[in-house]
């Protein structure tokens, strides 16, 4: 059966107890988020954004991010509560910065040109229609706003055996991209710029950059202004 959010769904639901102490944390989650972290700050500095993080489990990307980017202010969007509640103590932490909301990738619950920044680590794979989920992130990106994108790299031998044959094993009929699937599904959305590194070792990631058109749409409030006026998603506390 071709995989779908259902069963996501389920297996987020069993793992989020011991999703925080996985190895993966290690091996790949944590390098992959510092760089993330170092590409943001590479672009932005220290100017305050609106950020949002797709697929964002229990908030650990999310508080790393936030305390990098100590003026910003984080959004976190997930489908799986049981992800979201696991990471409750993150989100209470900064209630004012750090927003958790359950959601769909395909139907973000965020209005357009909201965010400065979309990020979407490590989740991708798990997406049935990835089409779907770029072009919601490119929806709610500002004119000239950056979508920081991570996954697996399955391009090489190496990356083949770890994520289409360990990681499928385990999680099911996922989808690790191809380079080259990633930098179309970005122009096609209408990303103007795309640039890709790979980032190689045990656990080898890909770390795709696209930007958003930068002619003018019609005038937008803030990030901020624009979530506080349609909060349309479930928020957790």
């Amino acid at each position: 059966m071709p995989y779908n959010k259902v069963q996501a769904a389920r297996e987020f639901d069993r793992w989020s107890q011991g999703y925080d102490r996985c190895i993966l944390q290690r091996l790949l989650f944590e390098p992959s988020h510092r760089a993330i972290i170092d590409r943001v700050r590479a672009r932005s500095g220290e100017q305050p954004l609106a950020i949002l993080d797709v697929g964002c489990g229990t908030g650990v990307f999310a508080s790393r991010i936030r305390a990098a980017s100590p003026r910003s202010t984080v959004w976190g969007v997930d489908l799986v509560a049981a992800m979201l509640t696991q990471g409750k103590a993150r989100w209470r932490s900064d209630p004012e910065h750090l927003v958790a909301v359950q959601g769909d990738s395909e139907h973000l619950p965020f209005p357009a040109g909201a965010f400065d920044v979309v990020t979407c680590a490590n989740s991708f794979h798990h997406y049935p229609h990835q089409d779907r989920a770029i072009n919601e992130m490119y929806r709610v990106l500002k004119p000239g706003g950056r979508l920081f994108l991570v996954d697996g790299c399955r391009d090489g031998l190496w990356g083949w055996f770890i994520y289409d044959v360990c990681v499928a094993g385990v999680e099911g009929d996922v989808l690790h991209a191809s380079s080259s699937r990633i930098r179309n599904l970005f122009g096609r959305a209408g990303f103007v710029e795309t640039s890709q590194k790979v980032y190689h070792g045990l656990a080898p990631f890909l770390l795709t950059e696209g930007v958003t058109r930068s002619t003018a749409r019609p005038r937008l409030r803030t990030g901020a202004e624009n979530f506080a006026a349609s909060r349309t998603g479930v928020e957790v506390r």
